[in-house]
């Protein structure tokens, strides 16, 4: 085998080792970045059990329901029933909260009893 081609296989060789290990460097740095927005996802949920106690809430926490999907909870009064969705910093609807609301707008929420035997 001649020198050239022996340079051409370490060169070769060499250039799969770099790729391989910047592959697992970036997999490593994506499953940082997953891992810390699913710990923020965690901690948006836990906090929004404790919202409506804090002084800013405007109804009765005792009267609040916690669901946490798709919506946070509701929010029982006497003279209505709230449905609520806490955001902060910005945050946005997500596509299945703006169906709720455009169904809680158009009145499309129902009453129905089960009876089970």
């Amino acid at each position: 085998m001649s020198l050239e081609l022996k340079i051409i296989f370490i060169l070769a060789f060499l250039v799969i080792i770099l790729f391989l290990l910047w592959r697992r460097a970036a997999s490593g740095l994506s499953n940082v970045k997953f891992q810390k927005q699913s710990l923020a996802s965690k901690y948006g949920k836990l906090t929004e059990q404790f919202l409506p106690f804090l002084n800013q809430y405007p109804y009765d926490p005792q009267n609040f329901r916690f669901i946490g999907t798709p919506i946070d909870g509701i929010q029982f009064e006497d003279d209505g029933i709230i449905i609520m969705e806490f955001k902060t910093a910005g945050g946005r609807l997500s596509p299945k909260q703006q169906k709720i609301q455009e169904l809680v707008e158009n009145r499309k929420i129902y009453f129905k009893q089960i009876n089970i035997k």
